[in-house]
């Protein structure tokens, strides 16, 4: 058995932005206890909340990276189940730093700690999640003179309400199939759709019951696979729109009423529009791999469009510099000013809602002039040396006719009729790739062209 506080089992599962790994391999409540204490003195916080997902071992963890704080001298604030942005809203709210034990998307075997400070700031390995993991591997934290309290308090309803004042639905009644996943939007969704009463929406719940092995599908909707349950229904009900949450229920995906999945670019193209109606002139963060729609049309309505990293700690980055007032991924994650600049799956689909019920017409009418360009998604390739292929990508389209390259992330490729991006992962030896075309010849000649040259390093 793997010792969890080893310095190179702490080195494989301090993420970017977060700990994940597999439970109890690499993840168990002795380390959760340890990075409590650790969290604490490195932060220096005197109150903490925490909360969790469903996942069996959630709970556990969750206590005893209380137990952890409490000894380093810091009083916890228990919020229980929850989503992660739920956790955001509790510590925006509160005024407190968190922790937040969650997978998020990843299979049942996993367990992880997403954590902030107050306001939920994000905590990544640039911003102290390195100093976490060193002073968990050092286990050296001191026991305070006086040990902090915990206390249990229930943020659901506040929750839920807070949302609702940020987009309000009004307009036309809808229906609605929302597939929780088994995840966290089977907690949350009741509690925020409920507020707006069968009069506005009828709600058709799909896998509601949380279950931390997912015995449906993974509850991972950028994955196409695990949208056709949702798809299939939308169509069977007659649907207006379908609504698929990750794990943690901080990503949200949409389907129209066809059964066609909407990409998360568009979504962002909508909200945008809308937050520039209320904010003229407002700044909006998309990250290079979103499509050159939204800059585009944040440009047309007034607004102005920055280009940043794709990583949510980037993105909120970028979000307080340039106080932006919302910022959209590729994955489906979406970031709210008025959020405390944190990502929310169920306040993107209020958005959604709402604009929809605005409208007699169906979603697919509605995002017509937000889908302008044909994508590829995402493709990732297993190869053994990512930085020559990326350099081999380099050099064959240097003396491109027309062309322009950065490096901001990866590799980007720029022309007036496509674009590409080629990424390393920074955990797995893949390359991942995303392509744009004017059309779906110009997006597959220029995917089809990449790929053979990743692929040839097979």
């Amino acid at each position: 058995m793997v010792d969890t506080l080893d310095p190179a089992n702490l080195g494989a599962i301090f993420k970017a932005y977060d700990v994940r790994g597999l439970v109890p391999e690499q993840l168990d409540e002795r380390l959760a206890r340890a990075t409590g204490r650790a969290y604490v003195q490195v932060v220096g916080a005197t109150t903490v909340v925490v909360g969790h997902d469903m996942r069996p071992s959630s709970p556990g963890m969750a206590g005893a990276f209380a137990d952890g704080a409490t000894e380093a001298g810091a009083d916890v604030v228990l919020i229980g189940l929850a989503s992660t942005d739920q956790l955001y809203f509790a510590s925006g709210h509160l005024g407190h730093p968190g922790a937040m034990f969650t997978a998020s998307h990843n299979p049942a075997q996993y367990n992880g700690i997403k954590m902030c400070r107050a306001n939920a700031v994000p905590i990544g390995m640039e911003t102290g999640l390195a100093e976490i993991r060193d002073a968990v591997a050092a286990d050296a934290t001191p026991a305070a003179a006086h040990q902090g309290t915990i206390t249990h308090h229930d943020v659901l309803e506040a929750y839920a309400a807070h949302l609702l004042t940020l987009a309000p639905v009004t307009g036309r009644r809808l229906k609605v199939v929302v597939d929780a996943g088994n995840g966290m939007a089977g907690y949350t969704a009741p509690a925020v759709f409920g507020r707006l009463g069968e009069d506005r929406v009828e709600i058709v719940p799909m896998y509601f019951e949380l279950d931390g092995t997912f015995p449906h599908h993974e509850a991972n909707p950028i994955e196409p696979a695990n949208l056709v349950d949702l798809q299939q229904r939308v169509v069977a009900e007659g649907a207006d729109i379908g609504l698929a949450f990750d794990g943690d229920a901080d990503r949200c995906f949409l389907v129209d009423e066809a059964g066609r999945a909407v990409s998360p670019s568009t979504l962002t193209a909508l909200i945008a529009a809308r937050e520039l109606a209320k904010e003229p002139g407002g700044t909006v963060i998309h990250n290079l791999i979103t499509s050159r729609a939204v800059p585009e049309l944040v440009t047309e309505l007034g607004g102005t469009p920055v280009r940043t990293r794709v990583g949510h700690s980037y993105i909120k980055a970028t979000m307080a510099e340039t106080n932006a007032i919302f910022g959209g991924e590729h994955s489906g994650h979406f970031y709210f000013r008025d959020f405390w600049r944190a990502d929310s799956g169920m306040l993107a689909a209020l958005h959604a809602l709402a604009a929809l019920a605005e409208t007699e017409g169906t979603l697919s009418e509605l995002l017509g002039d937000y889908e302008r360009y044909v994508v590829s998604g995402e493709i990732n390739s297993t190869v053994t040396d990512q930085a020559a292929v990326t350099a081999e990508i380099a050099a064959t389209y240097a003396d491109h006719d027309s062309v322009t390259t950065d490096t901001l992330d990866g590799l980007t490729v720029t022309h007036a009729d496509w674009w590409f991006n080629v990424r390393p992962s920074n955990t797995e030896p893949l390359l991942r790739l995303n392509a744009e075309g004017r059309d779906l010849a110009t997006m597959t000649r220029v995917r089809d062209a990449v790929l053979t040259i990743i692929r040839s390093d097979r």
